[in-house]
């Protein structure tokens, strides 16, 4: 059997079966598409009839279903070709979740990125009641990511995944969305104007057949293809009961990173992302250069620790900022009284104050001494 014949029976068979369904991912792998094909367009019923599957397998044309896909600008990859995301492949030995699991048979792809070139891509996504503080840390990090030449992987949903996309768009980068229905179709239709942008420049991704419309099991089957295109996946808010916390699971089940943005501990839409980092289950990240260090090369978008501005002060000596310390705000004091407040003996006081004073941190006024302009 030829590579067409297998590209033809999984185009059959993505038509007929829901994206994600583990019992047809596992025949797939272990009997090829063509062999599964033939089994179920050859299923009889105990009257000898042909079952609802096969009749509606042999009313399928696959020929046409493809003339209609491409007219809109679809084109259907499978595994093995050049283009397919081998990112997807890792999906093969990943526990199944809410009974959706498995390889894709094929995805519906439009737009002029090319799949097989999403190296170190960046899944971001979130809550679409997101807050103004969560749209605007996804737009952030995903403009980051994408100027840093990583492609930024998100759902095409209002809120978070919206910000994702729009901040990559800004960053000039590449950006990946991945529907929950087919690829002709823009849900939500708000977002119309986001996705014909991305169809320009990016990709929209899609495992349901064209045509086929959003529901809730569709969804979850998409949240595991953006975990598995993914290198990492950045949560940037999510409720207790957030979808995004299903490819945050799968993120889990790929055993690739999975990163958290914290949010205010009182905003409901961040108690998700809060779990799981106080569990342990996600690193904390606050901004695109701490996801780059997730994703880079070794050695690649290293950052120092952070810490507050250094001040000139910080650079003395402990001894003499023990006794700038002791002087009060604004009145002359003798050495005697620097020494009995600051704790030190009378010897070391006049010897930081000498140099203290060289340096204008304290001025010498008769017998006492005063902070200088430094001080």
């Amino acid at each position: 059997m030829s590579a067409l014949d297998e590209r033809l029976a999984r185009v059959a068979l993505n038509w007929l079966t829901e994206p994600g369904d583990p019992r047809v991912a596992r025949l797939v792998e272990d009997l090829g598409a063509v062999r599964v094909h033939e089994h179920l367009l050859a299923e009889r019923d105990v009257h000898g009839l042909h079952t609802d599957v096969a009749a509606r397998l042999e009313g399928f044309d696959v020929h046409r279903h493809l003339d209609e896909a491409e007219k809109t600008g679809a084109r259907f990859v499978v595994p093995g070709e050049e283009e397919w995301p081998t990112r997807l492949d890792a999906l093969r030995d990943a526990p199944v979740l809410n009974e959706r699991g498995g390889v894709p048979v094929g995805l519906w792809v439009r737009g002029p990125l090319d799949l097989a070139g999403l190296t170190r891509s960046v899944a971001v996504v979130g809550s679409r009641s997101a807050t103004t503080y969560g749209t605007q840390v996804a737009a952030e990090i995903a403009h980051a990511v994408a100027r840093a030449g990583s492609a930024v992987v998100s759902g095409a949903a209002l809120g978070i995944d919206q910000a994702a996309h729009r901040g990559a768009l800004a960053g000039n980068g590449a950006t990946v969305a991945v529907l929950a229905c087919g690829v002709d179709r823009i849900y939500p239709a708000a977002n119309r104007a986001l996705v014909e942008h991305v169809l320009d420049v990016g990709a929209v991704v899609s495992e349901a057949a064209p045509g086929r419309e959003p529901t809730r099991i569709r969804f979850l089957s998409r949240n595991r293809v953006i975990a598995a295109l993914s290198e990492v996946t950045v949560v940037a808010e999510a409720a207790l009961r957030s979808g995004a916390l299903s490819t945050a699971t799968w993120c889990e089940r790929l055993n690739r990173p999975l990163l958290g943005v914290p949010g205010p501990v009182t905003s409901a839409q961040s108690q998700g992302v809060h779990e799981r980092l106080r569990l342990g289950r996600a690193h904390l990240v606050t901004c695109g250069e701490d996801v780059l260090e997730y994703v880079g090369r070794p050695g690649e978008h290293l950052t120092d620790a952070r810490h507050g501005e250094t001040i000139p002060r910080d650079r003395l000596p402990w001894r003499q900022k023990q006794v700038l310390e002791a002087f009060p705000a604004v009145d002359v004091v003798d050495a005697p009284a620097l020494a009995r407040a600051a704790g030190i003996g009378i010897r070391e006081v006049q010897g930081a104050l000498l140099r203290l004073g060289a340096h204008g941190w304290v001025v010498q006024e008769g017998e006492g001494w005063r902070l200088g302009r430094h001080g």
